[in-house]
């Protein structure tokens, strides 16, 4: 629920399907089972694992050789120490379990993933996310095993970089975690989403209040394009545009060129593309916070500046921010 709710302040698409592995466990079996017949897997005492032997092309999305990968799940029954998980033997301590032809237990991690893609996707569909911590052994894993059975599975995979904080991993453990949810509260859709767009989506991006306050003035900029006259765009400004995003989807590379234009109907058109439309609006404040901007710039012309501030941020908790202009002010929508 929090997931949507954050992602729909986003305006995102909604999704498609929502697989439950509680609702996959027939097709979960059956993957293993025919894992097994082809003597990619073999069973221990109610565990099933992978054959990494017999998989020659096992670590190469993740650019290791198979030699060299390194012991997975340790158990001293495995043919293999690189061998991984398909089926656990259900634990003393484990409340929950599912009957399978090896007794009763719970899929591995990977295969989950492949059984409930391959269920709703197909046996080949064209993209798998991901962060890039997920490369291996996960996607690796998922790759193998769903190959092994001649299913050509993700024909593209799209690892993403990570967000770190101040250089840093964001981490529960560290503590260094700020929500979704408190971001948006703080800086607004608009600000966030560019803030997104400014690091290529493969390398990590740091976050910080300096790199939102850079994203902030970035998009009020965007806005600030469309309080002037438009100016036309040479003829080849949206092909490069398009050369930016068909190249890797280089977004940085768009904002840059977006930056230069004046173009309304131009830029309108690239906002729209990452949801970000909303840039484009001009919204006329109410009359109500037209007249508590002009107490404010009395109160600070009389010098009574703790009026001023008063009056500010009660323009503020309604949403919008007054900015002082040579000879006056004007009020922008907050985002």
């Amino acid at each position: 629920e929090w997931y949507l709710e954050d992602t729909g302040r986003f305006g995102l698409d909604e999704v498609d399907h929502w697989p439950r592995v509680t609702e996959t466990m027939d097709e979960i079996v059956a993957f293993i089972v025919d894992l097994l017949e082809r003597g990619f897997a073999y069973a221990v005492d109610g565990d099933v694992y992978f054959r990494v032997a017999r998989w020659p092309e096992y670590g190469r999305l993740s650019g290791q050789k198979p030699e060299g990968v390194e012991e997975q799940e340790p158990n001293p029954r495995k043919e293999d120490s690189r061998d991984f998980a398909l089926w656990k033997a259900n634990k003393p301590e484990e409340d929950t379990s599912w009957p399978s032809p090896w007794g009763n237990g719970r899929p591995g991690w990977h295969i989950e993933c492949s059984a409930m893609a391959e269920k709703l996707l197909g046996p080949a569909f064209e993209i798998h996310g991901g962060g890039l911590d997920l490369v291996f052994p996960h996607h690796e894993n998922e790759l193998a095993q769903s190959r092994a059975r001649g299913h050509e599975f993700a024909r593209v995979w799209m690892h993403n970089g990570m967000l770190r904080f101040t250089g840093e991993k964001m981490s529960k453990s560290v503590g260094n975690v700020e929500t979704i949810a408190e971001v948006l509260d703080e800086w607004g859709s608009e600000t966030t989403l560019v803030f997104f767009l400014t690091a290529h989506w493969r390398s990590p991006i740091d976050f910080s209040p300096e790199r939102m306050a850079e994203a902030q003035a970035r998009a009020e900029g965007f806005r600030e394009v469309f309080r002037n006259p438009s100016q036309p765009a040479d003829a080849e400004a949206w092909s490069r545009f398009e050369g930016a995003l068909d190249d890797d989807f280089n977004t940085p590379e768009a904002l840059a060129l977006m930056h230069e234009w004046r173009d309304h109907d131009l830029l309108r058109r690239a906002l729209e593309i990452f949801g970000l439309a909303s840039l484009a609006e001009q919204e006329e404040a109410p009359p109500k916070l037209h007249a508590l901007a002009s107490g404010r710039q009395q109160a600070r012309d009389a010098k009574d500046f703790a009026r001023a501030d008063e009056l500010r941020a009660e323009i503020e908790a309604a949403g919008w921010e007054v900015r002082d202009d040579p000879g006056g002010y004007r009020l922008v929508r907050r985002r």
